[in-house]
């Protein structure tokens, strides 16, 4: 396809301008994708009020937004699986194939990843995108591009699951209503966990977790989340905690409000990188700490979920932005967190 698209650039810290690049010739075992919808992560946000994240450190200009769904518009001459006018969800880190963590299959720990949106690589807030078509999915007809978009999260929240050992019958307790505690809830029940509580400060949050199908919460502001944690399991603890905030008060309530012999999960950053926790108590209740990079292997499970209502993906949109408000959508994401648990771009 020939032509120009739209791209929206960051020039600096809070600064957003539209350009026009040529649209991207796809390579032969490649696909060209329209794109339609890309959800704006938390990551994105990170990069875009403060530059960087750890060692990844924003060059201008750079374009953020890995997060896509959209329809095949052209089809590389390798590729047999795909045709014009598929629905696709592109899976953002394309690895080396080579590395000792590829040929495990722990592919997304590559050290040499392409990962969209992940500096020096831009991401993808544009009209089009050429993208390895191993790596983009076909979607069922009863599953739009906007939840296409958002396999991505609900990637992040099977691979929690995953990781820590989620099986029929447990209970489990979720830190965290943002978009990514909302879709390792969704995660867990899945799995076949029992009872999934979630934990926030923010009413309206929790409000959500409520409407999509936890079992119960716990308001951090106003409840003794330990307490409470230990009123509804009779004292025994929970099964697994999942840790989505990224702070040190929650990895500590998480310690004190599972069992013995259980697996707790990180999965949310601390934005220091440091954290003072309980460790005697730790190993006391020899807890097995796990963590989370990314996802391997899920975005098929991850899309059979959405497909057979499973997973609610639409529930967890609360606004959607036209293109050319990305910039007040990347504000608003900012000033505005309390209402606004996942915005969505519509490309």
């Amino acid at each position: 396809m020939e032509g120009n698209m739209k791209v929206a650039v960051m020039k600096g810290l809070r600064e957003i301008d539209f350009i026009e690049r040529p649209i991207p010739q796809p390579k032969e075992d490649e696909v060209l994708v329209r794109l339609e919808y890309v959800g704006i992560c938390g990551s994105d946000v990170h990069y875009y009020e403060n530059g960087r994240i750890g060692d990844y450190i924003v060059e201008y200009p750079f374009v953020l937004g890995h997060e896509p769904g959209g329809t095949v518009v052209e089809v590389g001459s390798n590729v047999k699986h795909l045709k014009v006018g598929d629905r696709v969800a592109l899976e953002p880190g394309k690895t080396c194939g080579k590395c000792e963590f590829c040929r495990t299959g722990r592919y997304n720990l590559c050290p040499d990843v392409i990962f969209f949106a992940t500096p020096p690589v831009d991401g993808i807030f544009q009209e089009y995108v050429a993208h390895e078509a191993d790596l983009c999915f076909k979607l069922p007809d009863n599953v739009s591009t906007m939840e296409g978009a958002l396999i991505e999260p609900l990637a992040v929240g099977f691979h929690a699951a995953n990781q820590g050992e989620a099986s029929p019958g447990q209970t489990a307790i979720v830190f965290g209503a943002g978009c990514i505690g909302l879709v390792t809830m969704m995660a867990l029940f899945v799995k076949g966990v029992s009872k999934v509580y979630v934990v926030d400060i923010v009413q309206k949050r929790l409000d959500k977790a409520l409407e999509l199908g936890a079992t119960g919460v716990i308001d951090a502001s106003t409840q003794d989340v330990v307490k409470t944690a230990m009123e509804l399991t009779e004292g025994k603890g929970f099964d697994l905690a999942v840790e989505t905030a990224g702070s040190e008060k929650t990895t500590i309530e998480a310690i004190r409000t599972v069992k013995k012999g259980s697996n707790i999960v990180l999965v949310g950053y601390n934005k220091s990188g440091m954290m003072d926790l309980p460790m005697s108590l730790v190993l006391d209740k020899e807890i097995t700490f796990k963590t989370v990079f990314r996802y391997r292997h899920i975005f098929p499970m991850a899309i059979d979920a959405v497909a057979s209502g499973k997973a609610n993906l639409k529930g967890i949109v609360t606004k959607v932005y036209d293109f050319a408000d990305l910039h007040k959508a990347m504000e608003e994401s900012i000033t505005d967190k309390i209402n606004i648990v996942k915005a969505v771009i519509k490309i």
